[in-house]
């Protein structure tokens, strides 16, 4: 494959780990595929109608916006069908009298519920409690440098907290298995389980990276906020007010700085996207080859104008189809055929109904 070629690869596709399975997401559109428990591959492919943007939200910064809110109702898209197409056995009364209550739109309100659950625990905990820990501090600038190292240690903790859980630690080793076939894709080299499991599972465009570059420019961000607005020194509330508004320069800053270093090899940038690869130390972890395969299935269909339908599952182990048994022919089965004399079954002849009627 041509170099330009490998070089336009690079940023085409990008994608996110869900409950047993990958999301991968392309120019033209998404698929979400997913390992059931009997061990078949289904998938939910859907246009990327989200990036039809318009010019301003192109724009530098804007679109790191516009790419964070895309990404979040991906994900609870994504999400909801992997949760959906995991057969679960048993339910409890309780569960059973929501599934009667609301019936299919079940799934998608626990998952609102959730996601607004998470955004309350995020403020708090990332926000509200670094920012009143620090304000301990006499030195406005170590407050805010504390309240960043803080948020960091914060974030770390939480991170190794939720790794030991079992559906984590496997959400992480399919973490692994997505970012290592893009580099695949990346690299121009066939989609096949042995050449994605030879790639790096540490990748610099991973939204682990994004996360702390966040909280790195969230620093930067808290310094200027004491300079522009001197009352927020020593009001809490006040600093986080403003720190909340400006979540969106945060995250447009941050979105720029990994757009480039996915894209760019140099001594400032493997500095700055160092922490960021240390960190996927926990958030990714080395995939089974029936893991890979699911990634590789959720990349081919993500990109139908590169790779056909009929080549998306292509060395891909799946459960064998049972065939039904033959069944043999109506002769072979008659009582008077087996074993008897042609003078004794010509009386049984005479008294057989006719064809076709009982």
């Amino acid at each position: 494959m041509k170099e330009k070629n490998i070089k336009e690869r690079v940023g085409k596709v990008g994608g996110q780990a869900v409950l047993e399975g990958v999301m991968m997401r392309g120019k033209t559109g998404y698929t979400t595929a997913v390992r059931k428990p009997d061990g078949s591959i289904v998938r939910d492919t859907h246009p990327n109608e989200i990036r039809k943007r318009n010019f301003f939200l192109r724009l530098p910064v804007v679109r790191g916006v516009a790419s964070f809110v895309e990404s979040m109702i991906l994900s609870f898209s994504t999400l909801n069908f992997a949760a959906e197409s995991l057969e679960i056995e048993e339910e409890t009364a309780f569960e059973k009298w929501l599934a009667k209550i609301f019936g299919k739109s079940l799934t998608a309100i626990i998952m609102a519920i959730g996601t607004v659950l998470g955004v309350l625990l995020g403020v708090g905990l990332f926000l509200l409690l670094p920012a009143w820990i620090s304000g301990f501090i006499p030195s406005p600038v170590w407050r805010r440098i504390f309240e960043g190292v803080l948020r960091i240690a914060i974030f770390l903790s939480y991170i190794a907290l939720i790794s030991l859980m079992n559906d984590i630690k496997r959400t992480f080793m399919y973490h692994g298995a997505e970012h290592k076939s893009i580099f695949c894709y990346e690299k121009g080299l066939e989609l096949t389980v042995e050449n994605v499991r030879k790639q790096k599972r540490f990748h610099p465009r991973c939204g682990t990276s994004f996360m702390f570059l966040m909280m790195f420019v969230g620093v930067l961000i808290g310094l200027i906020i004491g300079v522009v607005f001197p009352a927020a020194k020593e009001n809490t509330w006040l600093y986080v007010g403003i720190k909340i508004l400006l979540l969106p320069v945060t995250m447009g800053l941050g979105y720029e700085i990994i757009r480039y270093a996915g894209k760019h090899d140099n001594a400032v940038i493997r500095v700055f996207t160092a922490p960021g690869l240390w960190i996927q130390r926990l958030t990714t972890k080395e995939p089974t080859d029936d893991m890979i395969e699911v990634a590789i299935v959720a990349l081919k269909s993500a990109l139908p104008e590169e790779f056909p339908e009929e080549e998306v599952f292509a060395g891909i182990s799946l459960p064998e189809k049972e065939e039904a048994p033959e069944s043999a022919p109506a002769e072979e089965n008659a009582p008077a055929e087996v074993n008897m004399p042609a003078e004794e079954t010509a009386p049984a002849k005479e008294n057989t109904p006719p064809e076709g009627k009982a």
